[in-house]
């Protein structure tokens, strides 16, 4: 799939922090070194990665820090892991299409470098390092929230692990259902393989995922199972709370009943 013009990009950019991003920088941001070697040696996007690194981290760091005064810093610290990492960022990517702007060498172009994890999570750093240099640390925040914040909040949800796989364990041995089991297929060839998890719990699929790497497809799996289990708590909760407001009016009319 050919590199798709960057002029949606833009308007999304804008859209999201309210100012023109230098397109020239831009353009930077999307250059993998792939791509800037086969090309008589361009710049590539490696220096702003490493600036959007420091700016995600300051802004997830800060975002954790004050909305949750109560955690020691090791905690802090594994949530900010959960939220800052290859797999994260490369889904935040996805959820724009940020692949299909990428400026990939013809060797990363044939073995689907266009949604490997390692590169979308990589041009990810560099377009919020392009956003910080192009307004100002609070736009860049702007960007980080508008895209990390759903991720932020789900963390908080994780158990003690702070990955889906840790807490589908513990999940499921909460319901006593017994281990979660991973089933895994994989198709292609070496250089462009996908694999497809599906997890059993208690004898019952949850969940499905599909990823570049084993590891990936499972944790997605994990996670569909997570929701899963997670509303039928919510169900079982809602489910008693109105079993037991039916029976306290019962036995209210009842109680009246001889009164009257």
């Amino acid at each position: 799939m050919p590199q798709r013009p960057v002029d949606a990009l833009i308007a999304h950019l804008k859209e999201v922090v309210g100012q023109d991003i230098d397109e020239p920088l831009l353009l930077r941001a999307l250059t993998h070194r792939s791509y800037a070697y086969e090309n008589g040696g361009l710049p590539n996007n490696e220096r702003l990665e490493f600036l959007g690194d420091s700016v995600l981290g300051l802004v997830v760091t800060e975002s954790l820090y004050r909305e949750h005064p109560d955690l020691a810093e090791g905690q802090l610290a594994k949530l900010r892991a959960a939220v800052v990492n290859m797999r994260a960022l490369a889904d935040v990517a996805r959820t724009f299409d940020l692949g299909q702007y990428v400026m990939l060498g013809k060797g990363e172009e044939a073995t689907g470098g266009r949604d490997k994890a390692s590169i979308l999570a990589d041009t990810l750093e560099a377009l919020i390092g392009t956003v910080f240099l192009s307004t100002d640390i609070d736009l860049a925040a702007r960007f980080v929230h508008h895209h990390f914040d759903a991720i932020i909040e789900e963390a908080a949800t994780l158990g003690a692990g702070l990955d889906w796989k840790t807490s589908l364990q513990e999940m499921a041995a909460g319901f006593a259902l017994g281990s979660p089991e991973y089933r895994v297929a994989e198709q292609g060839p070496d250089h462009e393989k996908e694999f497809h998890a599906r997890v059993v719990v208690g004898e019952e699929v949850l969940g499905e995922g599909h990823g570049r790497s084993k590891k990936e497809a499972e944790q997605k799996a994990a996670k569909e199972a997570w929701h899963a289990l997670d509303g039928r708590r919510g169900a079982g909760h809602a489910a008693a709370g109105s079993n037991g407001a039916a029976g306290a009016g019962s036995n209210g009319a009842t109680a009246a009943g001889p009164s009257a």
